[in-house]
C-alpha cells in the first residue's frame, strides 16, 4: 500500500521525504521490522520506541512515524511527525489493513467485572444463530472456529486490525470484543468503527495504572464519547456510573436492570448451581448460570442481540443453551459430596458477586471456604479490601499465592492481612503454595460445603519472578477429588 493512502486520516505535523513510497507492513516493535515496512514509535509507559528508530531503519524501515524527528537522518526513509503516535497508530493500522472494522458488525464491552462472561456469550450465540463472527477476549480470541492465543485483553491497533481484516476475509459478519481501561486510555481501539458498545459496571481496579478512580472512569466512558450517533450504547442502570457513561455519547442509549425500569429487564426466579430461572422481559426462561451478577451479564447479551436485529424469542431460546466461560463461576463436584468453584474474581467487587452467588444457591445450608491471593505488581490498595471481603462471607479463607510476579508472596499475603483485625484473622490460614492452599480447604470440606478457588480462573499459569509456570486451579481440583474415588 502506498504511504499517503496509510496516511489518509492523519495530520502530519511535518513530513521529510516522499510519502508516494510503497509500505508493505506496520509495525510498533523494531524488533519486527522487514524490508518496506513502517515502524511506529511509541512513547510506552515503560519503553519510549523512539530509542529503537535506528534499529528498525537497519531492519529494512522505509518510513517512520514518530512524535520526535531524529536528528540524525537516513536517505530514502520518509518521516512523518504527528502530535501523538498513540493517537496516530490506530488510524494508520486501520486504513493499512483496509478499515476492516466498517466491513463487519463491531460490538464492544466495557467495564470492571463482566466484559468476557458477555463479549464471548454473545460470540457463542451469534455463531448458534449460523453467522461467522469474530471473538477478542482475556481467553482466547476467535477468527470464527479457530482460536488465536490472546496475551492482552485488548490487542495493540496494528495485532487488533490484522486480526480484524482476517476475520472479514474468513466471512465473519460480527465480531465481538472486551476493551480495557488500558487500552481505551492508550488509544488502541482508535481508527475502529462500532455498532455498538456495552457498559458492565464500576468498581476499584487497575489504579496502579490510572492512579485514581476518577481517571479509570473517565478512561471507561471516553469509549462511549467515542461512539458514532448510528450506533447503540447499553448500559447498566443499576451501576451508580452507567448512566454517567453515556452522558456524551452520541449513540442510542438504552438501558438494562435488575432492579428499576429499563429498557431491558430480568427478574429471578429460582438459583441451582445448575442454573437458574429468569424472567428477561416478561418470558421465562432456564439458563445454565448461576449469580446475581449473571442475571445482569446474560440481560446485557439479550439487550445486545436485539439491538442487533434479532427477535426476542430466538434470543432466549439460545440463552438457555450457552454454557459458563471457563473459569468463570465453574463449579466442579467432589466425590465426597462438597463442590468447588473455579473463579477468576481478583477484584474486591468481583469477590462479592461471586460468594454472594454461592451464598444464594447454598441458602444457608453449608459452609464456604474461600482460597484467595492477589496479583504482584498491580494496585495495592486493593488486597486489604479483598482479605475484608472474603473473611466477610466465608467460615474459612486460606490466604495464598495468586501471580506474584516480581514481588514476595509473602509480602502480598501480609498486606492482605493488614486489613483483617484479630477476631478476622480467626477465620484465616495462610499458606504460601497455592497448590498446598486448594489441598487444605479440600481436606477442610464436608458434605454440603463449597470451597471458591479465586483470583485465577481460566489462567493456567502462575508468573513468578517473570517466568510462567504451569498451574491450573481446575487441574489441581480433579487431581484431589481422582484421589477421592
Amino acid at each position: 500500500m502506498i504511504l499517503t493512502e496509510v496516511l489518509k486520516n492523519i495530520k502530519p505535523l511535518q513530513l521529510i521525504g516522499s510519502d508516494e513510497i510503497e509500505i508493505t507492513g506496520i509495525n510498533i516493535d523494531s524488533r519486527k521490522i522487514e524490508n518496506g515496512h513502517l515502524f511506529v514509535a511509541i512513547k510506552g509507559t515503560q519503553v519510549d520506541g523512539h530509542k529503537f528508530i535506528p534499529k528498525a531503519i537497519e531492519l529494512g524501515a522505509k518510513a517512520i512515524l514518530c512524535e520526535d524527528i531524529p536528528d540524525e537522518k537516513v536517505e530514502g526513509v520518509t518521516y512523518i511527525q504527528v502530535e501523538s503516535t498513540d493517537d496516530a497508530v490506530g488510524k494508520a493500522a486501520t486504513m493499512f489493513y483496509g478499515d476492516p472494522s466498517k466491513k463487519l458488525k463491531l460490538v464492544g464491552v466495557t467495564g470492571t467485572n463482566g466484559k468476557t462472561t458477555i463479549a464471548t456469550l454473545l460470540y457463542n450465540m451469534f455463531r448458534k444463530f449460523g453467522y461467522k463472527a469474530g471473538l477478542l477476549s482475556t481467553v482466547c480470541n476467535y477468527i470464527d472456529d479457530e482460536p488465536v492465543p490472546a496475551d492482552h485483553t485488548t490487542p495493540d491497533p496494528i495485532e487488533l486490525n490484522e486480526l480484524l481484516s482476517r476475520m472479514v476475509a474468513a466471512g465473519c459478519e460480527y465480531a465481538f470484543m472486551e476493551c480495557s481501561s488500558h487500552a481505551i486510555h492508550q488509544k488502541r481501539i482508535g481508527g475502529l468503527k462500532f455498532a455498538g458498545g456495552l457498559f458492565t459496571n464500576l468498581t476499584r481496579d487497575h489504579l496502579d495504572y490510572h492512579k485514581t478512580f476518577e481517571n479509570y472512569r473517565d478512561a471507561k466512558k471516553a469509549f462511549f464519547d467515542g461512539l458514532s450517533k448510528d450506533a447503540f450504547a447499553i448500559t447498566n442502570a443499576d451501576d451508580k456510573n452507567g448512566m454517567v457513561m453515556v452522558q456524551n455519547t452520541k449513540a442510542t442509549v438504552k438501558t438494562y436492570s435488575t432492579r428499576q425500569m429499563a429498557d431491558f429487564r430480568a427478574k429471578l426466579l429460582e438459583c441451582h448451581f445448575e442454573g437458574m430461572y429468569l424472567e428477561i422481559d416478561n418470558r421465562e426462561v432456564g439458563v445454565q448460570f448461576i449469580g446475581k451478577f449473571n442475571v445482569s451479564n446474560l440481560l446485557a447479551v439479550y439487550g445486545a442481540a436485539v439491538m442487533l436485529g434479532k427477535k426476542p424469542e430466538d434470543i432466549l431460546v439460545a440463552l438457555s443453551t450457552l454454557k459458563s466461560v471457563n473459569g468463570r463461576l465453574e463449579p466442579i463436584h467432589s466425590p465426597e459430596g462438597y463442590t468447588a468453584v473455579v473463579d477468576y474474581a481478583h477484584t474486591p467487587d468481583a469477590l462479592e458477586n461471586v460468594l454472594n452467588a454461592i451464598h444464594e444457591v447454598l441458602n444457608g445450608s453449608g459452609h464456604v471456604i474461600t482460597v484467595c491471593g492477589a496479583g504482584g505488581n498491580r494496585d495495592k490498595g486493593k488486597r486489604p479490601l479483598m482479605a475484608q471481603e472474603a473473611v466477610k462471607q466465608s467460615d474459612k479463607v486460606i490466604i495464598t499465592s495468586d501471580n506474584p510476579r516480581f514481588e514476595e508472596p509473602q509480602d502480598i499475603i501480609n498486606d492482605m492481612e493488614a486489613g483483617l483485625n484479630a477476631q478476622q484473622m480467626k477465620k484465616v490460614l495462610t499458606i504460601v503454595d497455592r497448590k498446598e492452599a486448594i489441598r487444605t480447604a479440600c481436606m477442610l470440606a464436608q458434605k454440603g460445603d463449597v470451597i471458591l478457588v479465586a483470583g485465577k480462573g481460566h489462567e493456567n499459569y502462575q508468573e513468578i519472578k517473570g517466568v510462567k509456570h504451569h498451574f491450573d486451579d481446575h487441574e489441581v481440583l480433579k487431581e484431589i477429588f481422582a484421589g477421592q474415588e
